[in-house]
């Protein structure tokens, strides 16, 4: 079985699962059709195409079809998913259980992976619900969680208690470590930004580093998006770049940069460095004497020249990619004092979950309280 990915005259995109005699899972191919008509982005089509792949290969090894998978099995799809190993390299440096392959060495599924093709699995099957094309129970059952309402950190519907949304979990899941986000250090930062050989270079890093922009709302923007005079952008919902470029949220936010460096550099590329000769309203352009010149920059562009510089400032690692940039703005605006409910409004979050991340970082209430029962003075500047 294998994925076909093509691209339409109109700049659309598709994926299909194929069978090993190359013709389409007619079944998957009109759930990953819905998912395209609700316009869920190019990366989640493709996600939800390999994971359908996994539970087909699942039921060929259990003598079993699709219409067929019972609550029962789903244990035996849990434990099938925990024994595949994965031929990608780990993201973290960190101990991993290691199998063997028949291509070699390699680690297993993360819990974060399984868990999502456990939701993939359990989508399908809603899809096929409401399709009139199973008449079965889900067999990837979601049940009510009364426990979870009780967890402190969780995000609460507006009407609080009247609301009608209760919290639900699926009954089969596997347990995920909530990790901390990584953020550069000073002198990472600076030796980073040393090893920039453009202005177009820095005015992207400074744009994640000051701006706390996300990879693609940075390659996204327009020229109309930046508003000198007011020191600010508009971070906007597009879904037409060339490359496949599109913000991963869905709410449009202003964002104010005061620090002058940073618009200073995107005015000096967009004035002296940026191909004049360019028709598209992009910001970010392949540069150069080349046949791509003028091309709208892609993600596969960014993480190149991101980790060229990074090898050569010598801070290459596994976690230190260009999100990281994005994660430094955060702590440094939380440290800075900045309050949860602002920072969660510039970050673009759409739950405070995602914005209280950054306080399990660096929270100075919780050194200034430390500092204290040890007797000492706390660091000027801490919270109360």
């Amino acid at each position: 079985m294998r994925i076909q990915r093509q691209r339409h005259a109109d700049g659309s995109r598709s994926v299909t699962l194929l069978e090993d005699d190359g013709d389409p899972i007619s079944v998957v191919s009109g759930f990953l059709r819905h998912l395209a008509a609700r316009d869920c982005s190019p990366n989640t089509l493709v996600a939800y195409a390999y994971d359908p792949r996994h539970l087909w290969m699942f039921l060929a090894g259990h003598g079993l079809a699709w219409q067929e998978l019972r609550p029962r099995h789903a244990f035996d799809l849990l434990e099938y998913l925990r024994a595949l190993p994965s031929r990608r390299p780990r993201q973290r440096l960190s101990l991993t259980l290691t199998t063997r392959d028949t291509g070699g060495p390699a680690t297993q599924l993360a819990s974060t992976t399984v868990n999502r093709i456990l939701a993939a699995v359990s989508s399908f099957y809603e899809y096929a619900l409401l399709a009139g094309l199973l008449e079965a129970a889900n067999p990837i059952e979601r049940r009510p969680d009364p426990a979870l309402a009780r967890v402190v950190d969780r995000h609460r519907p507006f009407m609080g208690s009247a609301s009608q949304q209760r919290p639900v979990r699926r009954s089969v899941r596997v347990k995920t470590i909530q990790r901390v986000p990584r953020p550069l250090d000073d002198a990472q930062v600076q030796a980073l930004l040393g090893q920039l050989r453009s202005v177009r270079d820095r005015a992207l890093m400074l744009l994640m580093l000051q701006g706390g922009l996300r990879p693609g709302e940075a390659l996204g923007l327009h020229l109309e998006d930046v508003a000198y005079g007011r020191r600010r952008i508009v971070v906007r919902q597009r879904a037409d770049h060339p490359k496949g470029v599109r913000s991963k949220s869905r709410t449009e936010r202003v964002v104010d940069l005061h620090e002058p460096e940073t618009l200073a550099t995107l005015s000096t590329y967009v004035l002296l460095e940026r191909p004049a000769e360019a028709e598209t309203p992009l910001v970010f352009l392949i540069g150069g004497h080349g046949r791509r010149r003028c091309e709208p920059l892609g993600y596969d562009g960014l993480a190149r020249l991101f980790a060229r510089a990074c090898q050569r400032a010598g801070i290459r690692e596994a976690w230190v990619t260009p999100h990281a940039l994005r994660h430094t703005h955060a702590t440094r605006m939380w440290e800075g004092g900045m309050r949860e409910l602002t920072l969660q409004k510039r970050l673009g979050h759409a739950s405070p979950e995602s914005t209280r991340l950054y306080t399990r970082v660096s929270d100075p209430a919780v050194v200034a309280d430390y500092r204290r029962a040890l007797g000492q003075t706390p660091i000027p500047g801490s919270r109360p």
